[in-house]
């Protein structure tokens, strides 16, 4: 996302950043057609990962979209009218230069529209064969247990980090481990508000320190480490960024560690 957003890097350096990320070893990409500036340059990000992976044609990387969200003069609008999804899966394929979407996720239920309606016009694509699977975000057990009743849910992708543990909190986290679904934290380590607390928390700090590690690994092996179905999608607009988050993969916290990091962190211990 920040390489479509406001403050975003050129072309030439946004590709660079999705470059260094297969270079990494990364073969999961996340990605909306709602990350752009604004309702005038939908799918975005998904034309700069389409022209990254034309120049990287060797790359086996699965690729994850969204739509229910659009950008009228920069703002985020829920819209989850099935057709409005329709169009949108459309304009995905056009722009990922793809027949079939791998994972498509419904970005956030519209309260203006049935969530049954919403989650159905994703299943009728699934069976048209333009989306293998479907995932959800920003949603509650409620919520998944009512869009298995359609289709099969592979993913669920909500915000959770050290600071905001809402996932672990209301049972997301433990429905998704029972029922063997994904869990793609996003922000995971806090997003823009939460860099600056990672970075100026004191005990992680040292903590990091002692591991040769930074507190951004340390937040993300953290996740890793207290779930199996954990797949953080961190965002990067540096190549240097993205290799760090990279690195986290091949971080082992000891129990010790972890005990360590939900003292600091109490809110974090999962339920």
């Amino acid at each position: 996302m920040p390489l479509s957003i406001q403050g975003r890097p050129d072309e030439a350096h946004g590709i660079g950043v999705i470059h260094a990320a297969l270079d990494a070893g990364i073969n999961f990409i996340d990605t909306s057609d709602v990350y752009c500036l604004d309702d005038s340059e939908i799918g975005h990000n998904e034309r700069l990962i389409a022209k990254a992976l034309a120049a990287w044609p060797s790359a086996d990387v699965v690729i994850a979209t969204k739509g229910g969200l659009e950008r009228p003069k920069g703002a985020w609008v829920s819209n989850g009218r099935p057709e409005h999804l329709r169009a949108a899966c459309e304009r995905s394929l056009l722009a990922l230069g793809v027949e079939r979407i791998d994972l498509y996720q419904l970005h956030t239920p519209d309260p203006g529209v049935p969530f049954a309606d919403s989650v159905g016009a994703l299943a009728e694509l699934r069976r048209e064969g333009k989306i293998r699977h479907v995932g959800l975000s920003n949603v509650d057990v409620t919520h998944i247990r009512e869009a298995e009743e359609i289709v099969p849910v592979v993913s669920v992708q909500n915000r959770c980090n050290l600071f905001d543990t809402a996932s672990f909190e209301n049972g997301v986290v433990a429905y998704c481990e029972e029922h063997d679904i994904a869990f793609l934290p996003h922000s995971p380590m806090g997003g823009h508000r939460g860099h600056p607390r990672l970075a100026q928390h004191e005990e992680l700090g040292h903590m990091a320190a002692r591991l040769a590690v930074t507190p951004y690994e340390l937040a993300l092996s953290y996740l890793l480490a207290v779930s199996p179905v954990m797949i953080p999608i961190p965002g990067a607009t540096r190549t240097a960024s993205i290799q760090s988050s990279a690195r986290a993969a091949d971080i082992s916290l000891s129990e010790e560690d972890i005990a360590a990091l939900e003292r600091m962190f109490p809110e974090a211990v999962p339920a």
